[in-house]
């Protein structure tokens, strides 16, 4: 996997994935920046959500849930030293669909952390303490 990171100005960087794809990121007037895009920690965290959503999603169609929709938000704490590292993030899954089954959705999550997920096992072995919840919501 490559990707490239290209300065633009101030505190301004375009990404370019491998895939093909672009990514701003900025920093706050703050720190320099315009706000034209994502700070990069915020990637991380949102990355960290796409590849746990990505499992979710996977796991509860191969177990047959009629899942309609999968949001995943998270809540991340940070060091106050520099480097500022993430020190606990938790992942909190909405399930929505029709006859889901909690039994799946608490294996899917569990499934998720401890052996799917590349990002959450990368952040915990560094050290990150995650946690997990859910809640469905029957459509």
């Amino acid at each position: 996997m490559k990707s490239t990171v290209q300065w633009l100005e101030n505190v301004a960087f375009e990404g370019k994935t491998e895939s093909g794809h672009r990514i701003m990121m900025d920093g706050s007037p703050a720190f320099g920046g315009e706000n034209r895009g994502a700070r990069p920690m915020e990637l991380i965290l949102t990355g960290l959500g796409g590849c746990a959503s990505f499992d979710i999603v996977t796991i509860l169609k191969k177990a047959r849930q009629d899942i309609q929709d999968v949001q995943c938000e998270l809540q991340a704490e940070r060091s106050d030293g520099i480097p500022s590292v993430f020190t606990k993030i938790h992942l909190h899954f909405i399930v929505k669909g029709t006859n889901i089954k909690e039994k799946q959705v608490a294996k899917a999550v569990e499934l998720s952390a401890e052996k799917y997920c590349s990002a959450s096992k990368m952040l915990s072995d560094g050290g990150v303490i995650i946690t997990h919840d859910f809640e469905i919501i029957e459509q």
